[in-house]
């Protein structure tokens, strides 16, 4: 059926019906869904040639010329009202979207009445008719009035059902005819957008590919940049040098200079420039890529990082200019990361080297620290380790104006145990803040400052700097400081820099003294080794409540496994009294000074019963006058001379032979302070000669002297084995001499060479006269030990010793001081015969309290056939029998 002929069958019945519009876009569920496309239709004469000539926009749209009337309709089914409102609303949504056609929507309306009007017009229709039949039935019985009206409704019935059934079919047929239209009008429409599509992406193409050919041209103008920046540089610069001869410093000089000077000067610029030129190459490469490629700029970024990344990714490309910046941008990755390798390379090297080199910082406390690098840091590592064995071992940092591993090759190379303790070198300079600081010298709990071998005026200038840079740490200081000097007259000038923090140490001064005292008891630098080093017993200091109220004579006896020498006075403000009257009574806050073993080896226990017993006879022992010979010089000789004026008897003579003239020698006494006028016990004897030179010995009366001291020249000091070899030489030819002078005996006392050899012909001379040499390398100690044939000093051992007590207890040096100075309380060897007769049984308990008439402090003694003393021997209640030879070790008031 076509639209005009279902038109002209509408027209006919003179009712008006109204069309509604497809359910095709209904949103109830009984309708049919299609895709909301946007209505449009025909605006221009070649989109209306595709269309039907009977075509006729439903809608008020634009029309062809030859489009038919509007559409008559008549009412449907009872669904018809159902479909009048679904279309309603789809007529709403679907002319909203073109605005400007809704005034032609009243046109619309009323040319296509709605459905009710024909439902009503044919009720009208129906009711006319009724009444006509009224009008005839007046002139009919009743029966036939009844007939007629049942022929009549019938008819009229039958007329209305088959009316209604045609209109439901041309409903139909309409609605599928409409569909149809719509389906073209949407293949229409789909085909419009499509070509605005295609348009827009021609608009859209020609846009992009603008783009990427700027894209394209900034990268390559950003890569040319930096070529034509340094050729506008370098041209300045020449016209600035030929137009100014004066000007010096041309502008690419300048600015190597400033790159030079920020990469110099900031720690973390070449990694940024790195990470810079990384960033500056993945955006020009991104960019570049961009112009090339179809991809997007994100893509391109990325695909750019990659090709940074890994220079084989860029395999893939397949066009020319894809290939071109693919392997500029691979190139530069490489030229990257090979920069990115030597700077990791450069770092880690770095760090290695600052590691070998000891600049890493030490993260340690509670630990030791030395300052300075000598000949007497094996001898203090040593008593070090000895003495944080019991603490199962230390933390010990060397910090020295050397190369890290060649102090930890010397430190290799020392044959000791170290016993648990750790050794850490680091390479600086004490006299730098941030190198003490690298060493942790805040937390550290002593820290000794080490005397440099040569100038004694140079080296204790270093140390008064280096005391000067450790007070001015901000953090201050845990400990206290040690300090090793070589001239006694610099101690004033150090202690009032450092103040309480600071204890000295005079070497020269130490090792004078003890030659001094050694020279007068032979034996007695033995005895120095086992109270200085932490080997056998040494000096502690503790409080116990337990001890307070008795008397310093019963303390005496209250330690099995001790031997009290003093006390540490409260009262006076911590001072330490050596040797204390016998009424002394302990008060609370009292400590008491022992010599022990170890620090946690005693403890005080319950009185003992002791028999005190009475001294055998009751004398002093005379004083003789002695002849003393001097071999050698010593920047210091006023100090011993003036030493030994105060413990030799009146008369006593000292001989002085070594190679400085005799004018200048005296000269050099007076420079010292030394008044040898005022000398009242000893007279000078002068002397000149070389002591390796043989015939120069021999010009002196060698067999009457009763000591002989060999000393370190000043002369090869500072090389302490050419310093050894001198002493050893001079040793062994004052021992010949002396054997070729004295008589020969005929039983040799000590050692186990024969009466003919010439070490037993020494070791004869040895018993008529003492020999003290001073030693500096440990190493001829054990030449020396063997022999037998010199009563020796070991001063740097001596001197290590004195350091680790210090740095360990810091009152220990009180002790030291009082035991080495001319006055006060010193060490002495007293025969037996003082305290006990031939053959009697007495405990050490027992003779220390008769040492105690004398008052004197017993702390040990040597047998007659033995080659050692025993200092704080154990079972010291146990009873034993004594000869006179024997000796004992006692702290005795200086006579």
């Amino acid at each position: 059926m076509s639209l005009d002929s279902d038109s002209a069958a509408v027209s006919s019945t003179s009712r008006d019906w109204y069309f509604p519009s497809p359910p095709f876009i209904h949103n109830n569920s009984n309708s049919t869904k299609f895709p909301k496309y946007p209505r449009r239709f025909p605006t221009n004469p070649r989109q209306s040639q595709h269309l039907p000539p009977d075509y006729r926009p439903p809608f008020g749209g634009v029309s062809s010329p030859n489009s038919s009337p509007p559409f008559r309709s008549v009412s449907s089914s009872t669904s018809a009202p159902h479909r009048a409102f679904n279309h309603e609303r789809l007529r709403r949504r679907v002319d909203f979207g073109r605005r400007r056609e809704k005034p032609q929507q009243n046109d619309v309306n009323d040319a296509i009445p709605s459905v009710s009007d024909g439902v009503s017009r044919r009720r009208s229709e129906v009711s006319s008719a009724v009444s006509g039949d009224k009008f005839l039935g007046n002139g009919f019985n009743v029966r036939w009035k009844m007939a007629f009206f049942v022929a009549i409704a019938t008819t009229v019935f039958s007329s209305v059902v088959y009316q209604n059934f045609c209109l439901h079919i041309q409903v139909n047929e309409l609605q599928e005819h409409i569909s149809k239209l719509e389906f073209t009008l949407r293949a229409y429409n789909l085909s419009d957008s499509t070509e605005l599509i295609s348009s827009f992406g021609q608009q859209s193409d020609l846009h992009g590919k603008s783009l990427k050919r700027l894209a394209l041209m900034v990268s390559l103008t950003l890569l040319s940049m930096p070529v034509l920046a340094f050729k506008y540089i370098d041209y300045v610069s020449r016209s600035r040098s030929s137009e100014n001869i004066s000007e010096e410093v041309s502008l690419n000089k300048q600015l190597a200079y400033r790159v030079d000077l920020f990469l110099s000067v900031h720690p973390y610029s070449k990694p940024l420039a790195l990470l810079v030129a990384t960033l500056l190459l993945i955006f020009l490469g991104g960019l570049a890529l961009f112009g090339v490629k179809d991809d997007s700029l994100a893509e391109c970024l990325w695909l750019s990082w990659t090709y940074v990344a890994d220079s084989g990714n860029h395999t893939d490309s397949e066009k020319i200019g894809e290939r071109l910046v693919s392997v500029s941008i691979s190139f530069g990755g490489m030229l990257i990361f090979a920069m990115m390798l030597g700077l990791v390379s450069d770092a880690i090297s770095e760090k290695f080297d600052s590691l070998r080199k000891g600049r890493s910082k030490v993260v340690e406390q509670n630990h030791t620290l030395i300052l300075g690098w000598s000949d007497k840091l094996g001898s203090l590592l040593n008593q070090l380790a000895i003495a944080n064995e019991s603490l199962g071992g230390g933390i010990v940092v060397v910090m020295a104006e050397r190369d890290k591993e060649e102090m930890e090759l010397d430190i290799a190379k020392m044959e000791f145990n170290f016993k648990g303790t750790s050794v850490i070198c680091r390479s600086g300079s004490p006299l730098i803040l941030a190198d003490l600081k690298k060493v942790s010298v805040s937390k550290a709990r002593a820290i000794i400052i080490l005397a440099e071998d040569g100038n004694a005026d140079q080296s204790d200038a270093r140390a008064l700097r280096t005391v000067l840079s450790l007070t001015g740490v901000k953090e201050g200081l845990r400990g206290h400081i040690v300090v090793e000097l070589s001239d006694l007259d610099n101690e004033v000038l150090v202690k009032l820099v450092g103040g309480d923090l600071v204890e000295t140490v005079v070497a020269h001064d130490v090792i004078g003294r003890l030659m001094i005292q050694c020279a007068r008891q032979p034996g007695l630098a033995q005895i120095w080794e086992d109270i200085l080093g932490f080997e056998n017993c040494e000096f502690y200091i503790k409080r116990w409540s337990q001890l307070d109220g008795m008397h310093f004579e019963d303390v005496l006896i209250s330690y099995p496994d001790a031997i009290p020498c003093g006390i540490k006075v409260a009262s006076l403000g911590g001072k330490i009294i050596l040797n204390p009257d016998d009424s002394y009574v302990l008060q609370e806050g009292d400590e008491v000074l022992v010599i022990a073993e170890d620090d946690d080896t005693y403890a005080p226990a319950p009185l003992p019963m002791v028999w005190r017993g009475s001294l055998p006879k009751d004398f002093i022992v005379p004083k003789s006058a002695e002849r003393i010979l001097f071999c050698g010089w010593r920047r210091d000789m006023e100090d011993m001379i003036m030493v030994l004026d105060a413990f030799l008897a009146p008369s006593s003579e000292l001989w002085m032979f070594n190679e400085v003239a005799e004018k200048e020698r005296e000269k050099k006494l007076i420079d010292g302070g030394l008044d040898i006028s005022r000398l009242v016990n000893i007279t000078l004897v002068n002397r000149e000669g070389n002591a390796v030179i043989r015939r120069h010995l021999e010009s002196l009366p060698l067999q009457s002297f009763d000591s002989i001291l060999i000393l370190a020249d000043e002369s090869v000091e500072d090389s302490a084995i050419q310093a050894d070899s001198r002493s050893l030489a001079t040793l062994l030819l004052i021992r010949d001499i002396q054997a070729k002078r004295l008589p020969m005996v005929t039983h040799v006392q000590r050692g186990s060479f024969s009466q003919g050899s010439w070490i037993g012909e020494m070791q004869q001379a040895s018993d008529k006269s003492v020999i003290i040499s001073e030693i500096l390398d440990p190493r001829t100690k054990n030449l020396l030990s063997m022999s037998k044939i010199s009563d020796y000093v070991l001063s740097n051992e001596l001197v290590s010793m004195a350091l680790a007590m210090v740095a360990e207890d810091r009152q220990i040096n009180d002790v030291l001081e009082e035991l080495f100075a001319e006055e006060g309380n010193e060490l002495q060897i007293r025969q037996a015969d003082l305290y006990l007769r031939e053959g009697e049984e007495l405990s050490f308990y027992e003779v220390l309290l008769r040492a105690r008439q004398r008052r004197e402090v017993m702390i040990g003694y040597r047998l007659a056939d033995a080659e050692r003393a025993v200092i704080n021997p154990p079972s010291k209640s146990k009873r034993r029998r004594w000869s006179v030879k024997d000796v004992f070790v006692v702290i005795a008031e200086k006579e």
